[in-house]
């Protein structure tokens, strides 16, 4: 199936994006990678008037560190994120999460920035957001506001964007001194969208684990930095029956329950472990 016929920008930058949401709104749409948004053109579950291509905009490519955070424009792609030689020091988690990232031809072409926008709740890049507390950069012709991922997922490929607001940027922030992460998941075929997958950071303030896959957005909770043993897994599966999994073709909430004490005590294990390691070096 082709799409339905609609008019090309090609935007420089912010500015003239912005400013086609502006004038279009609803009726517009971003193209930056384009690795879930042509899919979607193509069986014509969306028709805009209007496709904006922000992809060649060396502005919005830049990754950079910045008060902390690693800032991560909104073409910038997967694997320019990837492949930053400083990334396993600077963000352990997402290194950790990226080989779980459908395949390295999607990753060469996918953003970052895109693959938040489409908020699919099995997606590896929101959970690590949210795991990380994370923000959201949204720019309109009017505006710029800074969106915590906690806030910014609102359901099942549901967002906090308004129609006429550009993701302009998505700041993960850097990892805290003695910090430690782990990251687990289960797909039916490497590369498939995860079933279930479980973030854990792991510092002296807390002990969070991020879970996705199993509800309508990627869920995370905070538990105390000693919880361990038994009172971890008695944690974990409270968590698994408060995500309200639900029987699907593709795994059932008993298997998706199942998966996120299982998944969810490996990554909480593996960021203890880091922890420990990184405290003692």
């Amino acid at each position: 199936m082709k799409p339905a016929a609609f008019d090309y920008l090609r935007a420089d930058g912010a500015d003239e994006a912005v400013a086609a949401l502006a004038r279009h709104g609803e009726d517009a749409r971003i193209l930056a990678g384009g690795q879930s948004l042509m899919a979607v053109l193509n069986m014509r579950l969306a028709q805009p008037a209007l496709l904006v291509d922000i992809s060649r905009s060396a502005a919005l490519a830049q990754v950079r560190i910045d008060g902390g955070r690693l800032c991560i424009g909104a073409a910038a792609t997967q694997a320019s994120v990837e492949w930053r030689p400083t990334l396993a020091a600077e963000l352990p988690l997402l290194a950790l999460a990226f080989p779980h990232i459908s395949h390295f031809q999607i990753r060469n072409r996918g953003t970052v920035g895109g693959s938040i926008a489409h908020a699919d709740p099995s997606a590896e890049l929101p959970l690590v957001l949210l795991a990380l507390e994370g923000e959201v950069v949204l720019r309109s012709a009017k505006r710029r506001r800074v969106v915590p991922a906690a806030e910014f997922f609102t359901g099942m490929l549901l967002t906090a964007r308004a129609p006429d607001e550009l993701l302009e940027a998505v700041h993960f922030p850097l990892a805290r001194p003695g910090a430690g992460h782990g990251f687990e998941e289960f797909s039916m075929r490497h590369g498939d969208f995860a079933v279930c997958a479980a973030a854990v950071v792991a510092d002296e303030r807390r002990l969070r684990i991020a879970i996705g896959g199993v509800a309508d957005r990627p869920v995370a909770r905070d538990y105390p930095p000693v919880l361990a043993g038994a009172a971890l897994d008695d944690a974990l599966n409270e968590l698994a029956w408060s995500l309200d999994a639900r029987d699907e073709p593709q795994a059932s909430a008993r298997l998706r329950r199942q998966l996120v004490r299982t998944l969810g005590r490996r990554a909480a294990d593996q960021a203890l472990r880091h922890r420990h390691l990184r405290t003692a070096a």
